[in-house]
């Protein structure tokens, strides 16, 4: 099953780190956040992606030209070019990377990719945002209700740390959790492919007029999400998940 990537967005709330680089490319520890997302989907068996670039595309189309002599001992002959690989860390991913436009909207840039899509259903998510989800039960999730289209549904981060009171005696802390009211759009869908029917023109906003339709129809469900999620819309949510990749303790690496 094909699995795209939303990628094209301006990252806007993060100008300082999105002048040269569109935000699906802001380092996390050493990769990009486009990274560990493909990496959340390959540790269950997902690993053909289509990434949907706009705004400096180029940075991620050089990026993933790149990937494999990066990841690669070689050894080069200067004097004409010749190279031999001698051992490779590249993951067995294939990557299409389409321009679906620079100010084409998130349902627009689902809708142009429809020609790079095969199967009778896709993933898709967003560039932006990471989570312990486990992507083999959300399809089987999927796959058992028959509707046109699934979203996980997932609990707001809260920003500051949890009490839990009786009279005046804190029973319990917690650092930071995730809200327990509420559910909130986290990405991670499933779409059967006929959900692109849904979808207009570039100018279709994927979470307006497509989603609303299709709940009002009763052809969206949610995969509810207890675990951990986080986007990373903000300078702070940024070293939020650079200091839990550094402490080793990632919650979203459920890959091996």
């Amino acid at each position: 099953m094909k699995v795209v990537l939303l990628a094209g967005g301006f990252g806007s709330r993060l100008a300082e780190h999105t002048e040269a680089r569109p935000k699906p490319m802001i380092e996390i520890g050493p990769y990009p956040i486009l990274w560990h997302i493909m990496q959340i989907y390959a540790g269950h068996g997902f690993n053909d992606f289509v990434v949907a670039c706009g705004y400096k595309g180029e940075v991620i189309k050089d990026y993933f030209h790149n990937f494999y002599v990066r990841s690669t001992d070689y050894v080069v002959n200067l004097r004409d070019g010749a190279q031999r690989f001698v051992r490779s860390a590249a993951p067995d991913w294939t990557v299409a990377l389409v321009d679906t436009g620079l100010n084409t909207m998130t349902g627009g840039r689902l809708r142009r990719l429809d020609a790079w899509l095969d199967g009778p259903r896709f993933m898709c998510t967003y560039g932006d945002g990471v989570g312990d989800v486990d992507i083999r039960r959300l399809v089987e999730f999927h796959k058992s209700h028959g509707k046109l289209a699934t979203v996980t549904a997932v609990r707001p981060p809260a920003r500051f740390g949890g009490l839990s009171l009786e009279g005046n005696l804190v029973r319990e802390f917690s650092e930071k959790p995730q809200s327990g009211e509420g559910w909130i759009n986290g990405g991670f869908f499933v779409f059967e492919r006929r959900a692109l029917d849904y979808m207009t023109d570039d100018t279709t906003v994927l979470e307006r007029e497509p989603l609303e339709r299709l709940a009002s129809e009763g052809q969206l469900a949610a995969y509810r999400h207890d675990g951990f999620w986080q986007p990373m819309d903000t300078l702070r949510e940024k070293r939020l998940l650079e200091s839990l990749w550094e402490s080793g303790k990632a919650p979203w690496k459920t890959w091996a």
